[in-house]
């Protein structure tokens, strides 16, 4: 549950709108969508890896978040389906703790 609050508060909370506008690519103009982009993914991997305390999961995060943002905006999938996807790799993080705990 807090891997989802979290993940909220990381999507829209502390990413601000030029943040969102400005990761897709063809959308930068105040610093290379790159830029935005991993900045956002970075603070939904610190999250992560500060709640689970397994810093690989927070990583794993960064770059699942960062690729899943990219396709939103290449591919341009609703909103439902973004968050949806998020939340599975939330999912993920949860079961493979418990199974590596048990």
């Amino acid at each position: 549950m807090l891997l989802g609050m979290a993940h909220f508060v990381c999507d829209f909370v502390l990413q601000t709108d030029r943040m969102a506008r400005e990761k897709i690519a063809g959308s930068d103009v105040t610093l290379n969508w790159r830029w935005w982009l991993i900045s956002h993914a970075a603070t939904h991997g610190l999250a992560v890896a500060l709640l689970t305390g397994v810093p690989r999961l927070g990583l794993a995060e960064m770059v699942l978040h960062a690729i899943i943002d990219w396709c939103k905006g290449r591919f341009r999938f609703s909103l439902a389906l973004d968050q949806g996807l998020h939340l599975a790799c939330k999912l993920l993080w949860v079961v493979l703790i418990v199974s590596i705990r048990t």
